[in-house]
């Protein structure tokens, strides 16, 4: 197939995405970045781990998101107490036929939003991060498929660490992005005053249904991009491993722990594409590769001692490998 015939593919599959926004910003102020970077998700088939005190609307823009794209959403609340078949389901004992029935739990839905995904033991974390990653979940002998699309939104609180436990960095890596939700401008806070004293419902028209969803994502698989541009993404995902191997970052040595996985470059490479087609383009140019790399590296690229002692941040880093890697 041709750049042409791809071009004009992603035009016509693309187009819709603008009424998507519209829709979205109909009910949610601001956060474009944010929304941005979850419609790519989505795209990509990858799940998205956000940072952020509470009260940001986490919920609401998931609910949003579901409606848009004519699905279904499910909040699970984690908490300590919380049991991997609170999550997954479980067998439940039937009097009249004699056998046990799969009662599925709450994952059997298309949205879902991991509220707090740190509250609860690794075991259950595990239990959401396997369905993640296999797109199924086992009951007792059997194995059950998720509905398409499945996309999960897991969230952090930054501020209230007491009782919490903290991701792996094994089971971290498998979000596409880290991001993190700041507060709203006062101009935006206003129109939220706005919009939301009065508490009257904010309908929002189904844009999308998973069948074009389909396609869509096949067009992005689509989408043209350079080896050199290929090239460019294993810099950068290589800096973090070896800084002392590139002579602009040399300084960074012994700064970074533990550098990105090969996932890293997958998943990059992924976003680039999805970055494209959101801006109706065939083909990534290295601005699309910036564009997503700090959320694809943020929870990659693990820290030393000596790094945290100078205070410095793993954005810092990442900043700083992006400034100094040659772009093609």
């Amino acid at each position: 197939m041709s750049i042409e015939d791809v071009h004009q593919q992603v035009l016509d599959s693309s187009a819709i995405l603008d009424e998507v926004f519209r829709e979205i910003g109909t009910v949610i102020v601001g956060q474009d970045h944010i929304l941005r970077r979850l419609i790519i998700g989505v795209l990509v088939n990858g799940h998205v781990l956000i940072e952020g005190v509470p009260g940001l609307a986490k919920t609401l823009i998931v609910s949003t998101l579901a409606s848009v794209f004519d699905a279904e959403n499910k909040r699970i609340q984690f908490t300590p107490d919380l049991l991997p078949a609170d999550i997954t389901g479980t067998l439940i004992y039937d009097q009249r036929s004699g056998d046990f029935k799969p009662k599925k739990g709450p994952i059997f839905s298309n949205f879902i939003l991991a509220d707090e995904i740190n509250r609860a033991p690794s075991k259950v974390q595990s239990a959401l991060l396997e369905a993640m990653q296999e797109r199924q979940v086992t009951i007792g002998d059997h194995s059950y498929a998720l509905p398409f699309p499945f996309f999960v939104m897991a969230t952090q609180n930054p501020i209230e660490q007491e009782g919490t436990y903290p991701l792996p960095e094994a089971q971290v890596d498998r979000f596409l992005f880290k991001l993190k939700i700041g507060y709203p401008s006062l101009q935006e806070e206003r129109l939220i005053i706005d919009r939301m004293v009065n508490d009257d419902e904010i309908r929002v028209n189904k844009v999308l249904s998973p069948t074009q969803l389909a396609e869509m994502q096949k067009v992005v698989k689509l989408i043209y991009m350079e080896d050199k541009l290929k090239d460019y993404i294993l810099s950068l995902v290589h800096a973090t491993r070896h800084p002392e191997r590139f002579a602009n970052i040399s300084s960074l040595n012994g700064l970074i722990e533990y550098g990105a996985s090969p996932r890293a470059s997958i998943f990059m490479a992924r976003a680039a594409k999805a970055h494209a087609y959101l801006d109706h383009r065939a083909y990534v140019i290295p601005d699309d590769i910036k564009a997503v790399a700090k959320d694809v590296l943020r929870h990659r690229v693990i820290l030393s001692y000596e790094a945290e002692a100078e205070e410095l941040t793993s954005d810092a880093i990442i900043n700083r490998i992006l400034d100094e890697i040659e772009v093609p």
